[in-house]
């Protein structure tokens, strides 16, 4: 007997095993969003696991069956694929372990092969097509005017995640109620998740405004994530922590972010493959930050490099010796009194 398994784009939903139907539609139906249900084929591999819906890797073998949804990834190290390369066997990837499904077109040769999947058909209830958009966040107010701290990297990889973490930490331990996010980027629970580890009291993403991934048109983009950005808003928090998912010069729709948070954003911090990779998102972004964190802060003469490239103050916040440094930059940059090294 198969085993189901439900991949993360899935926990908005009030999936049960006997609560949808299962059908083959034509392609000519199909469309970013769908949940659908696949077949894992292929040889095992690395790569053959599936973050289910509290965000739990899972192993899967052949037979099994995988929940998740249609949409696209643009990975700058990893792999490129949609849903609409799809041919007319069915066959597809995951292209993010949260269930995020379609055909890669590119991909990484030093990884190993991806989950390999086959169609089996759409969710249905009522012979309607379940959509991620049934379940996502609504809000009619579409206000927003919380202070926010936007982390952004020169690619993915660059150490976004690892910067959000220890901010929550030191917003938390200054006694503020923090609010973590992930608004751009492609479908995956765990990066948030460590947010709401570390000090976050609140956690989403764009998961929950309905997208499996934020490669989209730019206005399906704004019109998700504007009723998201308003709940946020009426939780009260005392501070928005975003990370941008890959860079701002990808198609993640990381602009339109920019502009819908607007003033409220009150600090920009960079994390960076390496100093050089700054110059460029200053150039090609007009982006300056407050600070720089990443791979380009690794060691003093990285530091020193950033410094004289850009005139930009960079800290390794993964260094324990730079706990204070970085509790003193928060307390400045962001007013406060409580967090003090």
């Amino acid at each position: 007997m198969s085993t189901r398994v439900y991949g993360s784009l899935a926990r908005i939903a009030d999936f049960r095993n006997s609560n949808f139907e299962v059908k083959n539609l034509p392609r000519s139906e199909w469309a970013s969003g769908d949940y659908v249900e696949c077949e894992v084929i292929g040889t095992r591999t690395a790569l053959y696991h599936v973050e289910d819906r509290i965000g739990h890797m899972v192993k899967v073998e052949q037979g099994d069956w995988v929940v998740g949804a249609l949409g696209e990834r643009a990975a700058t190290l990893e792999g490129v694929g949609r849903w609409s390369d799809v041919g007319d066997d069915g066959c597809m990837h995951a292209l993010t372990s949260a269930g995020l499904l379609g055909l890669y077109t590119s991909f990484s040769s030093i990884l190993p092969d991806p989950l390999s999947l086959a169609y089996r058909g759409h969710l249905l209830r009522g012979g309607r097509k379940v959509l991620m958009s049934d379940f996502a966040i609504r809000d009619d107010k579409h206000e927003f005017s919380v202070p926010t701290l936007l982390i952004v990297g020169t690619s993915m990889s660059a150490g976004k995640t690892t910067t959000g973490r220890r901010v929550c930490k030191e917003l938390d331990r200054a006694g503020l109620f923090v609010i973590g996010s992930k608004l751009t980027g492609a479908g995956r629970y765990r990066d948030i998740l460590s947010f709401l580890k570390t000090g976050a009291r609140e956690i989403y993403d764009f998961v929950d405004a309905g997208l499996p991934s934020t490669v989209v048109p730019e206005q399906v983009f704004r019109e998700a994530i504007r009723p998201l950005l308003s709940h946020i808003n009426s939780r009260g928090p005392d501070l928005l922590v975003v990370e941008a998912g890959a860079s701002p010069l990808e198609p993640y729709n990381g602009a339109a972010l920019v502009d819908e948070l607007g003033d409220n954003i009150v600090c920009v911090v960079l994390s960076a493959s390496d100093p050089y990779a700054v110059v460029g998102v200053q150039k090609a972004f007009g982006l300056t930050p407050d600070l720089v964190t990443g791979p380009a802060t690794t060691t003093s003469a990285a530091v020193e490099l950033l410094r004289r490239l850009t005139g930009l103050r960079g800290i390794n916040v993964i260094d324990p010796a730079a706990k204070s440094e970085f509790r003193a930059f928060l307390a400045e940059k962001l007013g406060l009194t409580g967090i003090a090294a």
